[in-house]
């Protein structure tokens, strides 16, 4: 199987700044663009003079010699490559990672089978909206009943406690119909797992799934091979149910601050909207469906008299 280490062979702090290097262009920075360049967008010179550093300098830290880089020099260096504030975030975990100087991070929580009760109280008390707890690595550790029913076909798949990226990647058959921008939900799910392998590169968990999905899905491992990291903390997303049709949902993600690294999300819909109606139509079939528990859901079980929209 690959393993994460395989595909890092430079290093993964090299391998995110020579892609984000490869991305911008001389003209983006206010640079001549010259004649005769031999590597896309910038080159390590010219990304030391927009950060006001060494050429020496920068050639080191970004071959992994970050020594007790400053935080000036860090943010200097992501405004010249023009990052995002989730690249800006994960450029500063990947040099965390490197730096002798620092203490070794603490590692996140990996994959659990057992949650505090008090956080599936809380996902039951949510009745009209689906919401669930993620670590890092996606696995959805626990739902309420709308989520259970939203993800239906995830969960008859996979039992109590399934992957998302697995069902990104590994369940096409499922997860494309689903997922109407099938391309933009594997970016998201691909940029999400970035993120937590630079603020928990020691996670076995994770490496073994990044393995997994490198193994079985070439959909995957090219957008892995891209270093693109995505911040998930609210927006948009379009799900194509099989039973309620198209929903249009909004999302507002939050950290669990007694457990960290685990995330609290919960999707609705605009007020009045067809996606409402179709969401609260969702509500009604999972209790028809489950008479007020998961195994129904978690089994496939869809009444016969449920509507079907194209």
């Amino acid at each position: 199987m690959t393993t994460l280490d395989d595909m890092e062979s430079k290093g993964p702090l090299q391998n995110f700044l020579t892609s984000r290097r490869a991305r911008v262009t001389p003209q983006q920075v206010g640079l001549p663009p010259g004649t005769n360049r031999r590597v896309p967008g910038l080159r390590r010179g010219e990304v030391a003079v927009l950060a006001g550093v060494s050429v020496e300098y920068y050639t080191r830290m970004e071959r992994g010699d970050v020594g007790s880089v400053s935080e000036t020099v860090i943010n200097a260096i992501a405004r010249a490559l023009l990052l995002d504030d989730a690249e800006r975030a994960h450029f500063f975990d990947l040099v965390r990672t490197l730096d002798s100087s620092s203490a070794r991070p603490h590692r996140r929580r990996g994959r659990t089978s057992t949650l505090r009760p008090s956080i599936q109280f809380v996902l039951d008390s949510i009745t009209t909206a689906p919401a669930f707890v993620r670590n890092g690595r996606m696995d959805a550790l626990a739902g309420n009943q709308m989520w259970r029913a939203l993800y239906a076909d995830m969960y008859a798949a996979q039992g109590s406690q399934p992957n998302l990226a697995r069902f990104t990647f590994l369940d096409r058959e499922h997860s494309e119909p689903f997922h109407p921008n099938w391309d933009l939900a594997a970016d998201i799910t691909v940029g999400i797992l970035r993120i937590e392998a630079g603020r928990d590169p020691h996670n076995k968990d994770l490496h073994d799934l990044i393995g997994e999905l490198a193994t079985r899905s070439d959909e995957f491992r090219a957008r892995w091979s891209a270093h693109t990291v995505r911040d998930h903390g609210t927006g948009t997303k379009h799900f194509r149910h099989p039973i309620v049709g198209d929903l249009h949902l909004v999302y507002e993600a939050a950290e669990l601050v007694a457990d960290p690294g685990l995330s609290l999300l919960i999707y609705s819909a605009e007020p009045g909207s067809r996606s409402a109606d179709a969401l609260q139509l969702l509500g009604n079939w999972a209790a028809a469906s489950d008479s007020g528990g998961a195994l129904g859901i978690a089994q496939g079980i869809r009444p016969p008299s449920a509507p079907s929209h194209s």
